[in-house]
């Protein structure tokens, strides 16, 4: 990431508790100073239910809510002083974001300075693509191209091989491995409770678990929260 600030978390919603409650400290210090948010419902079907929840839970915070609706555009992006991007089916979102002609503008904001927070499907697209989802593509986007708002590709909601299962179907770290036979990107598989905080250069794993670390051709390797993210991508693969 060239410059900007961006939290990515791989769920909303931990199990025993609310919508945002295990990331309320770190969106409290995330968004110092901002007053206000743009959240973004796209990746969902009922859009105003999805952003009075959203905006429910940030003016709980003490943060002004405003949703994107169905005719804002790049305009409502342009006033905003930090953004939200929700989860939910991760092509619907994107798809969304390029009908708009958001994608572009997206990652210039950013990159200006503007606060991006992301959840789930919010956190995928924050990557270089959505090769790494695994949701149902419902609907078709223009291009599998997204933000690129950080150079490695992300797995939220990241399940460990379960050695006891009798289930025969894929792992998610399966699915991974094959990203990595066509792809050359590095995933990190974001295990629920935990997050990725970005500034500037600097990028960090946060949250309670570790998170796993993908790289075409070497073994994964865990991550522990508070690693500089960044300087690890930036080491030869052994």
């Amino acid at each position: 990431m060239e410059a900007g600030r961006a939290l990515l978390i791989s769920n909303s919603t931990q199990h025993g508790g609310g919508y945002l409650d295990h990331v309320e400290a770190e969106l409290r210090d995330f968004l110092r100073g901002a007053r206000s948010v743009l959240f973004v419902p796209f990746a969902l079907f009922d859009r105003a239910a999805y952003a009075a929840k959203a905006c429910a839970r940030l003016s709980a915070l003490g943060l002004a809510c405003d949703a994107l609706g169905d005719g804002d555009g790049v305009g409502a992006l342009e006033r905003a002083q930090a953004l939200f991007v929700g989860g939910g089916n991760t092509f619907r979102l994107l798809k969304a974001l390029q009908d708009r002609g958001l994608v572009t503008a997206i990652r210039r904001r950013v990159r200006e300075g503007m606060p991006y927070v992301g959840s789930s499907a919010g956190s995928i697209v924050a990557g270089p693509t959505l090769k790494t989802t695994k949701d149902m593509p419902i609907v078709q986007p223009a291009s599998f191209e997204a933000l690129a708002l950080v150079e490695f590709q992300i797995s939220p909601h990241y399940l460990d091989p379960d050695p006891g299962s009798t289930h025969m179907g894929e792992t998610q770290e399966e699915r991974i491995l094959q990203f990595l036979e066509e792809n050359d990107a590095p995933v990190l598989g974001l295990r629920e409770g935990g997050f990725v905080r970005v500034e500037g250069t600097e990028v960090r794993v946060r949250g309670t678990p570790a998170a796993r670390i993908f790289r075409r051709g070497a073994a994964p390797v865990e991550v522990t929260p508070g690693t500089r993210l960044d300087r690890m991508l930036r080491e030869a693969v052994p």
